[in-house]
């Protein structure tokens, strides 16, 4: 379980995240906000990343600079920005980052193989990296961050540059390895978690708007404006002062 309690991130006079508050369990969590909202910076946290001003992140009751190393093996990061080393071919790229995670050599490679698979680049695991699309490198950076088998997933904006079907199978494949880890997925794209995330979570100036599950969230929109709403409508609804003066 990751617990966070009145997590503050500020530079300088800038509070790029305002007293964060939420307890995580097994399940894909939607972190839904615009640019500069706060996801990123969140995520950059949790992963320890970055040093936070105040408040604490728990994993199972002990603060994450306590543990140290123990932690950060038990999470896998797929950042928002695709840096890679070019020249590496696929399946070399994931044997050099299990080599860094402490893997040994056969489970590595097993699981090298196992995860090119399931994100759809076995054929291409010979390829050099400097070839691939922009989805494509999304779904290596995916397989890289699952090696290890690692209990907390932290995926910012894992969607980017995909196209309509890479995006909903990718959304599948993370909805299926979310029943026996946690998953944060940040996004600013509400049909990337519309259908897979237990809870959303809000987010606008570094604050929670608002959270709950899908369902509870689109009801509640729903009883307030007198329509039907989907999840794109509690996103607007929460984001526009247009909205809530309306509401």
């Amino acid at each position: 379980m990751l617990k966070i309690n009145g997590l503050t991130k500020r530079y300088g006079t800038n509070t790029a995240l305002d007293g964060f508050t939420f307890t995580f369990d097994t399940g894909v969590y939607g972190l839904l906000g615009a640019n500069g909202a706060g996801k990123s910076t969140l995520l950059n946290l949790i992963t320890d990343n970055i040093k936070r001003t105040s408040g604490e992140i728990l994993y199972n009751g002990t603060d994450i600079l306590k543990l140290g190393a123990s932690y950060r093996s038990k999470v896998g990061y797929t950042p928002q920005l695709q840096g890679m080393y070019e020249d590496f071919s696929a399946r070399a790229f994931l044997h050099y980052i299990g080599s860094l995670k402490g893997m040994k050599h056969k489970e590595c490679r097993r699981q090298t193989e196992f995860f090119l698979e399931k994100v759809g680049l076995l054929h291409a695991a010979h390829k050099r990296l400097g070839s691939f699309s922009g989805g494509m490198r999304q779904r290596e950076l995916l397989a890289a961050a699952m090696l290890g088998e690692p209990e907390i997933m932290i995926l910012d904006e894992p969607t980017v540059g995909l196209d309509p079907e890479e995006r909903i199978k990718l959304r599948n494949y993370i909805s299926d390895i979310s029943r026996d880890r946690t998953v944060l997925l940040a996004t600013h794209i509400v049909g990337d978690i519309e259908t897979i995330a237990r809870d959303v979570i809000l987010m606008k100036h570094g604050k929670i708007v608002v959270s709950g599950a899908p369902s509870a969230l689109t009801e509640e929109v729903s009883a307030k404006t007198g329509r039907p709403a989907g999840l794109e409508d509690v996103y607007l609804y929460y984001s526009t002062p247009e909205a809530m003066k309306n509401g």
